[in-house]
C-alpha cells in the first residue's frame, strides 16, 4: 500500500495556501538523493581520474601549501630547496565545456525534431549522447545559478531574474557564499577558467562601477570574461564588458555579437592551450541566442523563406512525427493541447500568416548562425587536439521557447515589458526590417508554442515541460564508448556541476573560501554514459517561478498552471489553483490529467511539493507581476534610493538603469553647464537609452533639442528656434508629469541660460523601463542612436566640453 506524505503540523495549522494540505504517514526523506558515489559501468572507457590519487585534500579550497621545516642551514649552496608547492587539476582530467543556448523550445533544434537546422548539434550527437530528460527551471537566470553551481535556484536567492528580487531568503538575487560556483571549484583544483556571452546574475543594484563585484563573473571563479551582463543584449549593438571593464565593440560595417564572442572565446583557448597545453580549462559559452532580440544577418533567415508558411499548428504535427521516428519521444505520444489563446493557423488573416511566418524565419536562423558560431568553437577544439579529452555539453535551452511576444508578438519588445499593447499594423510596417538593427523582434505566442512540441506550454510556466524540458546532448570521446544513442534517464540542470567535478576526479568541497559549503542538491549523471538502461537517480525535483509550480516524484508530476506569460494576472489565487496530475512515464508530453482518477497521490505530490518548498526556502511564493519591477515595493536594494538629485561628468557612459536616478512617472529637471567651441556646438549632452526608447539632451546645429522616444513607437522633440549665443551656457530641460498612473504625459520646457526658448507635449512615456541593455551616457549617446538626428558612437559625441549635467526629481 503506499505511503503517504508527512506535512509538519505547525504548516496544516497555518490554513491558507498550507491548510488544505492534509496528510499522514512517512517518506523517504529526498535530500541526499543522488549523493551516492557512481562506480563506473563495466563497459567504460578507462583511464579517468582517480580521485585522491594525488594525496591532495582537495575537500578545503584553496588547497592548503603543506607545512614545512625551517632551514637552519646557512648557505644556500649547501642547502636543498623544498619542492615547489603548486596546485594541478588531477592527472587526465578532461576539460569541460557549457554551451548553453537560450529561449529555445525543446521542439525546436533539428537533434530533438525540430525544423531549425543546427549541424553541430547532430554532429555532436552522432559522436556522443542525446539526453531526452533533461530539465531547467522555466527562466534566465534560475536555470544559470543552478547550473553553474549544483544548488537549485533558490537556494541560489533566484527564485526569477535577479532583476524583480525581494527581501525574502530565495528571492534575494545574491548567491550566498556557501554556494561556491563550480567555476571556482575547478579554479581551485588547477582549471582555467573563462565565460563568453550572457551571464545574467549579477544583481541589478551591483551593476556600477562602485560595485560589489563579488556577483560579477571574473570574482564568480571565472578568470576571463568577455560577454554582457544583463538578461539579454542588441545583437548589433551591445554593451560589452570585458572583465570588470566596459569596452567598445569592433567598428565593423557587418559586426554582430555572436561571431564577436566566438572569435574571443577561441583566440582565448588557442592561447590557454599554447601556454599550458597540459593544463584543462573549464570555458562557459553562452550566447544570447535565442533569446529577444531576434537579430540575425537576413541571410540566415532567408534560408528559411517558405518552410513555416503551413503555420504553427502543421509545425507541431510535423515535429511530433520527427520526435517519434528520432526516439526523442515514445511511439504513441500525443500532442498536449495548446492553450486556448494561441488561435488555429488556419482561423488567421494572409497579413497575420505572412507576418508570422516571417517571425519564425528569422528565429530559425537566428538559432541555425548560433549553432554555426558553436561549430567555429568545436572545429578550432579539433584543431587543437583538445576534443578528444573535453567534456562537451551541449544544451539547446535554459527554458521553453519565450512566449513573451504576446499574441500577434513584437518589432520591439521594450513594448511588452511597459504593457504597451501592439497591434498588427505596428508589426507590419517593420516586416521587412525584422531581425535587422532597426528592430528589437520577438515572435508571437503561437511560435513559443509549436517550438516546445509537443508539450502545451512555454518560458516562465514551470508547471509544465514545455517550459522545463530542454534537449542536450554530451560528447567526450575519451569518456564516452557509445556514439550517436539516446539516454532517457530524468536529469536536471542541479546534475551538470556533480557530473563535471566526478569527470575530472575531484571531491566536493566542504569549504571554499573559508566558508562551509552547502551540499550539491543535484548528483551525477556520469553513470547514464555507459548504460543506457540505468534506473534513474534523480528522483524528486520541484519547480516554480512566480506562482507556476510543480513537483516530480518517481515518474509522477503534480503541477498548477498560476499564470501564463501573456496573461495580466494571476488566474486564480494560490490557495485556489487547479492542480494536474501526470503519470510521465506513460505520457510524456502530458496530455492526460489523471487527477480525477487519483486524488490520493494527487495530495501526496502536493504535501511533497510543500516539503521541498520549505526546505529550499521556496516560500513565501510571490506572484507578482509589475509591482516586482519597483525596488521600493519588491523590498530590494537600490543604488539611487532616496536620492532626489544625481550629479553627472562627460566620460561617464553605460550607467544601467538600475544604478540610475529614475526620471519615469514624474517631474523633473535635467541641468547642463557645458562650453561650446566658437562654431555652433553639436552632439549629445546627456541621454538614456537608445533606438528603442529613452531620451537625449543634445545642440543639434548649436539649437538645444530634447528628444523623448516611446519605445520606438513615437518621438517627440522640442527644439530652441536659435543656436546657443554664448560660449558658456547652462541649458535646462524641466519635465511636468501629468500624473494619473504609470506612464502618462507630460510637458517638457527648455531653457539656455535661465531664459524659456521651446516647450512641448509629449503625450506618452516609459512607465517601466527604458531598455534592458542601453545605459545612461554623459558627451555621447553610445550603442544604438535614441534620436535620428544623429548616429551613435563617435559622430553623436558632443563637440563641446559638459562640465557637469545634474538631475533632480521633484
Amino acid at each position: 500500500m503506499r505511503s503517504r506524505f508527512l506535512v509538519p503540523a505547525v504548516l496544516v495549522a497555518a490554513g491558507g495556501l498550507l491548510g488544505w494540505l492534509t496528510a499522514s504517514g512517512r517518506m523517504a526523506d529526498t535530500s541526499a538523493q543522488d549523493q551516492r558515489p557512481v562506480a563506473p559501468a563495466a563497459d567504460e572507457p578507462k583511464g579517468r581520474p582517480t580521485p585522491g590519487a594525488d594525496k591532495l585534500d582537495r575537500t578545503t579550497l584553496p588547497i592548503a601549501e603543506p607545512n614545512r621545516d625551517p632551514i637552519t642551514v646557512l648557505d644556500a649552496r649547501n642547502a636543498k630547496a623544498p619542492p615547489r608547492f603548486e596546485v594541478k587539476a588531477p592527472k587526465g582530467a578532461p576539460n569541460v565545456v557549457v554551451v548553453l543556448i537560450d529561449d529555445m523550445g525543446y521542439g525546436h533544434p533539428s537533434t530533438f525534431g525540430g525544423a531549425c537546422a543546427m549541424p553541430t548539434l547532430d554532429r555532436m550527437a552522432a559522436g556522443g549522447l542525446r539526453y531526452t530528460n533533461m530539465h531547467v527551471t522555466a527562466l534566465c537566470s534560475p536555470t544559470r545559478a543552478a547550473l553553474l553551481t549544483g544548488r537549485n535556484h533558490h537556494t541560489c536567492n533566484l527564485g526569477a531574474v535577479e532583476d524583480v528580487a525581494t527581501a525574502f531568503p530565495g528571492n534575494t538575487g545574491v548567491r550566498p557564499n556557501s554556494v561556491a560556483p563550480l567555476a571556482e571549484m575547478l579554479r581551485l583544483n588547477g582549471y582555467n577558467t573563462a565565460a563568453f556571452g550572457k551571464w545574467h546574475l549579477t544583481p541589478p543594484w551591483e551593476l556600477s562601477v562602485s560595485g560589489p563585484f563579488g556577483n560579477w563573473p571574473t570574482q564568480s571563479g571565472f578568470e576571463k570574461f568577455y560577454g554582457f551582463l544583463g538578461g539579454e543584449t542588441n545583437q548589433w549593438a551591445p554593451l560589452v564588458y570585458d572583465g570588470l571593464t566596459k569596452v567598445e565593440r569592433p567598428k565593423k560595417p557587418d559586426y554582430h555579437f555572436l561571431t564577436d564572442m566566438t572569435d574571443r572565446a577561441i583566440a582565448w583557448t588557442r592561447f590557454q592551450q599554447a601556454m599550458t597545453p597540459d593544463k584543462p580549462f573549464f570555458m562557459y559559452f553562452a550566447p544570447g541566442a535565442t533569446h529577444a532580440p531576434h537579430h540575425c544577418p537576413a541571410t540566415w533567415a532567408d534560408k528559411y523563406k517558405g518552410k513555416f508558411d503551413g503555420g504553427w499548428d502543421k509545425y507541431r504535427e510535423d515535429a511530433l512525427a520527427r520526435q517519434i521516428k528520432l526516439g526523442i519521444v515514445p511511439p504513441g505520444t500525443k500532442l498536449a493541447p495548446k492553450p486556448k489563446d494561441i488561435k488555429d493557423w488556419d482561423a488567421l488573416s494572409a497579413d497575420e500568416k505572412r507576418l508570422f511566418a516571417r517571425q519564425m524565419e528569422v528565429f530559425a536562423g537566428f538559432a541555425e548562425y548560433a549553432d554555426a558560431e558553436v561549430g567555429r568553437l568545436v572545429n578550432a577544439l579539433e584543431e587543437l587536439d583538445a576534443m578528444e579529452n573535453t567534456l562537451f555539453l551541449y544544451i539547446a535551452g535554459d527554458n521553453g521557447a519565450s512566449a513573451e511576444g504576446g499574441t500577434v508578438g513584437t518589432f520591439n519588445e521594450l513594448t511588452y515589458f511597459n504593457g504597451v499593447p501592439q497591434t498588427l499594423g505596428d508589426q507590419l510596417k517593420n516586416l521587412d526590417k525584422w531581425g535587422g538593427p532597426e528592430t528589437y523582434p520577438h515572435f508571437a505566442a503561437g511560435w513559443a508554442i509549436a517550438g516546445n512540441t509537443p508539450f502545451a506550454w512555454s518560458k516562465q510556466v514551470a508547471s509544465d515541460f514545455g517550459g522545463t524540458k530542454n534537449g542536450m546532448v554530451v560528447h567526450w570521446p575519451r569518456g564516452i564508448k557509445a556514439k550517436g544513442e539516446v539516454r532517457t534517464q530524468w536529469h536536471h540542470v542541479v546534475d551538470i556541476a556533480p557530473t563535471a567535478l566526478e569527470a575530472a576526479g575531484l571531491p566536493f568541497p566542504q569549504t571554499v573560501n573559508g566558508t562551509t559549503q552547502r551540499p550539491f542538491e543535484g548528483g551525477s549523471f556520469l553513470y547514464s554514459f555507459g548504460d543506457a538502461k540505468a534506473k534513474s537517480r534523480h528522483t524528486t525535483q520541484y519547480f516554480e517561478i512566480a506562482g507556476n509550480r510543480a513537483i516530480y516524484h518517481d515518474g509522477w508530476l503534480a503541477r498548477t498552471i498560476h499564470k501564463a506569460p501573456w496573461e495580466a494576472q494571476p488566474r486564480a489565487d494560490l490557495t485556489r489553483d487547479a492542480w494536474q496530475l501526470f503519470d510521465t512515464a506513460r505520457d510524456f508530453s502530458l496530455a492526460d490529467d489523471r487527477a480525477a482518477q487519483e486524488p490520493d497521490r494527487l495530495k501526496d505530490m502536493q504535501a511533497l511539493f510543500l516539503k521541498e518548498a520549505v526546505k529550499y526556502n521556496v516560500l513565501p511564493i510571490d506572484d507578482r507581476g509589475i509591482e516586482r519591477l519597483n525596488p521600493a515595493l519588491a523590498g530590494r536594494p537600490d543604488l539611487m534610493a532616496g536620492r532626489t538629485s544625481l550629479t553627472l561628468h562627460e566620460g561617464m557612459t553605460g550607467m544601467m538603469e538600475n544604478t540610475f536616478i529614475n526620471v519615469k512617472n514624474r517631474s523633473h529637471t535635467i541641468t547642463a553647464e557645458v562650453e561650446l567651441p566658437k562654431d555652433a556646438g553639436n552632439g549629445v549632452i546627456v541621454a538614456q537609452g537608445g533606438r528603442f526608447g529613452g531620451w537625449s539632451l543634445y545642440l543639434k546645429d548649436g539649437k538645444p533639442t530634447y528628444v523623448y522616444n516611446f519605445v520606438g513607437l513615437e518621438r517627440t522633440v522640442v527644439a530652441g528656434p536659435q543656436a546657443v549665443p554664448t560660449d558658456k551656457a547652462t541649458i535646462t530641460l524641466a519635465f511636468a508629469y501629468d500624473g494619473g498612473g504609470l506612464g502618462k504625459g507630460g510637458t517638457a520646457t527648455l531653457s539656455v541660460n535661465g531664459q524659456k526658448v521651446a516647450e512641448g507635449k509629449i503625450p506618452h512615456t516609459t512607465a517601466n523601463q527604458f531598455s534592458t541593455d542601453e545605459g545612461a551616457d554623459v558627451g555621447v549617446d553610445e550603442d544604438t542612436p535614441v534620436s535620428e538626428d544623429y548616429k551613435p558612437g563617435e559622430p553623436s559625441r558632443f563637440t563641446g566640453k559638459v562640465r557637469k549635467v545634474t538631475i533632480e526629481l521633484k
